[in-house]
Order: C-alpha cells, then sequence, then structure tokens
C-alpha cells in the first residue's frame, strides 16, 4: 500500500511547478514517479501514426519524483500515515487525523 494513489489531488512541493496542484494520472511504483495533471509538462516529437495523423510537437505531462508531491486532504498539503481500523489498512492525514479512504 502507498501514501500516494491514482486520482489523489496533490500539491507540488519542489521544482519548477512548485505549489501547483493536480490530480495524479499515474502511479509507477518501481521508479518511485507520478504524473500529475498540468504539472512539468515537456515537449514530445511524435512521428504520424494512426492514433495521430499529422504527427508533430505535443506537450504532455512528465514524470515527477514521488516525494516531490503532497497530498491534499480539505484543500491542506498533509503528511500520510497508516492505521489499523476494523482489520484494513487504511490511510489517515497527519494534519487532521482523517481517515483518506
Amino acid at each position: 500500500m502507498h501514501k500516494i494513489k491514482k486520482g489523489d489531488l496533490v500539491k507540488v512541493i519542489t521544482g519548477k511547478d512548485k505549489d501547483k496542484t493536480g490530480k495524479v494520472l499515474s502511479v509507477n511504483v518501481k521508479k518511485n514517479t507520478v504524473l500529475v495533471e498540468g504539472c512539468n509538462m515537456v515537449t514530445k516529437h511524435t512521428k504520424p501514426s494512426a492514433a495521430n495523423q499529422q504527427g508533430g510537437i505535443i506537450h504532455q505531462e512528465g514524470a515527477l519524483d514521488i516525494s516531490n508531491v503532497m497530498l491534499v486532504v480539505d484543500g491542506k498539503a498533509t503528511r500520510v500515515g497508516f492505521k489499523v481500523e476494523d482489520g484494513k489498512k487504511v490511510r489517515v492525514a497527519k494534519a487532521t487525523g482523517k481517515v483518506i479512504d
């Protein structure tokens, strides 16, 4: 079980997109990276293909290290802890003590 999951709202805490918030599009557990909507935009040159007939330059999200984002709960960035509740391991917001999922 990980502290950040797909679909979470996170805040970027370092780098060129510092203080931006966005939804997590994907999490790479092996590389410890996340893709955040609208953050760390990179340009990619693509060849024409069946999916993209035009080809050319596209802008897409680049991977951010998971340590550079913080979970947002009730509009406030918070650290994440774990707690066993009713025999289930759940994520807990450290700032409020509130169960996240």
